[in-house]
């Protein structure tokens, strides 16, 4: 499983990197990113699926 985030769909509203700062990280305009590969494993992925719902632009994807 690996999660992104879609640049152009994200407008920093910064919910993934406070739900999940051990996955996610924010840029130098204040967007979301993945840290590293975005490879998730079973300690990461719940979290992902919380940041996941709750990105109001709907800009994380998860890749099964």
């Amino acid at each position: 499983m690996k999660v992104t985030i879609d640049a152009d769909i994200c407008q920093g509203q910064g919910r993934c990197f406070s739900i999940a700062p051990n996955i996610f990280d924010f840029d130098d305009l204040g967007n979301g990113v993945v840290i590293g590969d975005g490879v998730l494993n079973s300690e990461t992925m719940e979290s992902a699926r919380l940041a996941q719902l709750n990105c109001p632009e709907h800009a994380i994807f998860i890749e099964e």
